[in-house]
């Protein structure tokens, strides 16, 4: 499978994901930078986590118009798998990708740190292989990572089981102190209706390799390869 990761000004975790997909899982990888026109015959595209052109205006308002996402885009939108991690996820958002936005952190504070994460749905690309029954530590590194949408699109996402993964505590509890952010309905990620297009908050790509005793981020990209092969 070729994988083509894009990378914007100040994107910082273009190189992790890359690292993850060909060094620990032997993949084909693409660095497609922002400023291209051309996927490169990349079937997967991910948009990385960091804070491109700055963060101005907001998170991904910016990078939307990159030359690049005009590719991604009419890529996504014929089809194609693409995921957005954490800026990437951003991004998205601001293209209309995914339903929702992202605000500002309810406490209005940058938040680097352990997650845990319930699995909401099997149902998708990126949670096939998953066990709903089991919790997935994936760390969150974000300032704009609160989930809000109107009452109707949640609706819609729950209705069409759309939600990838819901924010809980160590004991799998869903609370407001174990939500992190103050994401509607402790949403971490979701996936568009035709379920090729994923977004979420916390960085798999952290937690993917021995050498950081934390393996849980590794059954995302698992289960993506699983699905190709399948």
């Amino acid at each position: 499978m070729k994988f083509g990761v894009v990378v914007f000004p100040g994107s910082n975790c273009d190189q992790d994901v890359i690292y993850v997909l060909e060094h620990i899982l032997g993949q084909e990888v693409v660095r497609l930078w922002h400023k291209d026109h051309d996927l490169q015959g990349a079937d997967f595209i991910i948009l990385p986590g960091g804070f491109s052109f700055g963060d101005y205006l907001r998170s991904g308002a910016i990078a939307r118009f990159s030359p690049i996402m005009q590719e991604v885009v009419r890529f996504a939108n014929n089809g194609g798998y693409l995921m957005g991690i954490c800026n990437g996820f951003q991004i998205l958002a601001e293209a209309n990708l995914v339903p929702g936005a992202l605000l500002h952190n309810e406490n209005r504070k940058f938040i680097c740190r352990n997650s845990y994460l319930k699995v909401a749905t099997t149902n998708s690309m990126l949670t096939r292989l998953a066990n709903p029954d089991r919790l997935l530590k994936i760390p969150v590194a974000h300032g704009e990572g609160q989930y809000f949408a109107h009452e109707d699109t949640i609706k819609l996402l729950n209705d069409t089981d759309s939600v990838l993964f819901r924010y809980c505590d160590a004991n799998g509890d869903m609370s407001s102190e174990s939500n992190l952010n103050g994401s509607i309905g402790n949403i971490a990620g979701v996936c568009n209706a035709g379920r090729n297009v994923f977004g979420l908050m916390p960085h798999p790509e952290r937690a993917a390799d021995p050498i950081l005793d934390n393996q849980d981020g590794l059954i995302i990209f698992e289960s993506i390869l699983g699905m190709v092969n399948a």
